[in-house]
């Protein structure tokens, strides 16, 4: 029987929470509905779907979340899970994309092994981390050549405060004595900074500007 709300009495062919199973026997008459099974016979054996992904894929993946990771726990906790996946996370495609908040370690939780992580990334072409490793390098483990030549690797790709951090160093001759300052090359690399949308690096030229410091005087320029 039919209502306007739909059917009222099951039909014989409706069974709640099984699958319908239509067989009929010689005699043409319906059997009884089995119930669902959960899992297929390929499933329920030992295979591991995980070793059936491509590689290819794998590693996309695990580059997408290298390049949106928030914290460093993100990408580690993935580098423990597995030998096939701490394997892929440590492909140079992978490292290369890392994002800037994946390298966000606190002075106290530095340690040897973080900064071998940060080399790989470097040696990756990871630009941030380059910038990042560079700056170490040059103010906290006194390496100045090593850590100007990250870093200008970094300014080469145009990352803004790599070109910023060198033009401060031309400014006050880090590394070197007063002899060594270039406040042109300081200038030039603060316009680049400034050009990219650096704040301190703008803030820095207007000052040039406005003092005649490394460039021509031009007051009403610097303070616009």
């Amino acid at each position: 029987m039919r209502t306007r709300r739909g059917l009222c009495y099951p039909r014989a062919d409706v069974c709640v929470g099984k699958i319908v199973v239509k067989r009929r026997d010689f005699a043409g008459y319906n059997m009884a509905c089995r119930k669902r099974q959960r899992f297929s016979p390929v499933i329920a054996g030992n295979s591991d779907l995980f070793d059936a992904l491509p590689d290819d894929l794998v590693i996309s993946i695990l580059s997408k979340l290298s390049s949106s990771a928030s914290c460093p726990s993100d990408f580690i906790n993935v580098l423990i899970t597995c030998k096939r996946l701490n394997s892929f996370a440590l492909q140079p495609l992978v490292l290369s994309k890392a994002s800037s908040k994946l390298f966000a370690i606190k002075a106290e939780n530095w340690s040897e092994s973080a900064h071998r992580f940060l080399k790989c990334c470097a040696d990756a072409g990871n630009v941030e981390a380059c910038y990042t490793l560079g700056m170490i390098r040059f103010y906290c483990l006194q390496n100045r050549g090593s850590g100007a030549s990250l870093m200008a690797k970094a300014a080469i790709s145009s990352h803004a405060p790599a070109l910023y951090s060198l033009a401060v160093i031309q400014f006050n001759g880090s590394g070197g004595s007063k002899n060594d300052k270039d406040l042109r090359a300081g200038v030039a690399l603060c316009a680049r900074a400034a050009f990219l949308g650096h704040i301190d690096a703008l803030r820095e030229l207007g000052h040039c500007l406005q003092d005649g410091y490394g460039v021509r005087q031009n007051i009403t320029e610097g303070r616009r």
